[in-house]
């Protein structure tokens, strides 16, 4: 639940860290480039609860962090997410279930629709709404040690499917869904459903990295992009385009587009209002 008091931020090193905003959900500032922890011990596995925690957070990350232009999602301890907490799944029922439902998808939509960029770094455990989660972000940095699943024909639900579908072909799809075993993260890799596979250790950092080189541009032309790709994901090449090329004239007559032209003729690096 999102805490009622107003939030405090501590420094840590070049790090700030916001401080009672949420309960399962931990925020970490580093310039523009924001961490979000999933931080439900002892495998981030995810509540009803929770699920409002990441909805508040990614629909309204301004509020919280306004200067940033990135954002990694990882999980603390060993694993990314196990999943759903089963414990208030066993409580499902016909009548209780599309009010809870409506607070699932509400979280993986706002990460999906989060108008910066979001990059999941993900070890251990990915299952389930765990998976769901990663494939909401706009692209994975795994560990060589992270297990990818959709355990939900096992456990009597349904869901992730079509989040799958954002990572990996049909058949594959199909199949790791029917039988519900997870697939080895190298051939994940292989197939592009994850960006790189390193150790543990180094995941997250490697995870920033890749979001540093996005906040080098400006935030405008983040959001444009971000906007985009999300818009045009399921578009056809000729109306996708089309919906591109409107973007660029409204992007065209930003401070930031202007100067960015203007650096590439100049052959200098530009300087973003933002």
């Amino acid at each position: 639940m999102v805490n009622e008091t107003s939030s405090s931020s501590v420094r840590t090193g070049d790090s700030m860290l916001l401080e009672n905003a949420f309960e399962h959900i931990e925020i970490e500032i580093s310039g523009a480039i924001t961490t979000v922890w999933l931080a439900r011990p002892p495998v981030n596995s995810v509540s009803q609860a929770m699920y409002r925690e990441i909805e508040a957070f990614f629909s309204s990350h301004d509020t919280y962090v306004p200067s940033t232009k990135a954002i990694v999602l990882a999980g603390r301890g060993r694993h990314f997410s196990a999943g759903n907490d089963l414990h208030e799944f066993g409580t499902l029922t016909p009548e209780n279930s599309d009010e809870r439902m409506a607070e699932v998808r509400a979280a993986f939509f706002a990460i999906q629709d989060c108008p910066v960029a979001v990059v999941g770094a993900v070890q251990g455990a990915a299952v389930g709404t765990g998976l769901a989660i990663a494939a909401s972000c706009d692209f994975v940095v795994a560990a060589d040690n992270a297990r990818f699943g959709t355990p939900e024909i096992g456990v009597g639900i349904m869901g992730g499917a079509r989040h799958l579908a954002r990572l990996v072909p049909e058949p594959i799809l199909r199949w790791m869904y029917l039988t519900g075993e997870p697939i080895n993260v190298r051939r994940l890799e292989a197939l592009g459903a994850v960006l790189e596979v390193t150790s543990p250790e180094v995941v997250v950092a490697r995870a920033r990295e890749h979001a540093g080189r996005i906040v080098r541009h400006s935030s405008a032309a983040i959001r444009m992009a971000k906007r985009s790709l999300n818009a045009i994901e399921l578009l056809d090449l000729q109306p996708g385009y089309t919906f591109e090329q409107g973007l660029t004239r409204e992007l065209s007559g930003h401070p930031d587009s202007v100067e960015a032209r203007r650096a590439t003729l100049e052959q200098r690096i530009p300087n973003y209002s933002a």
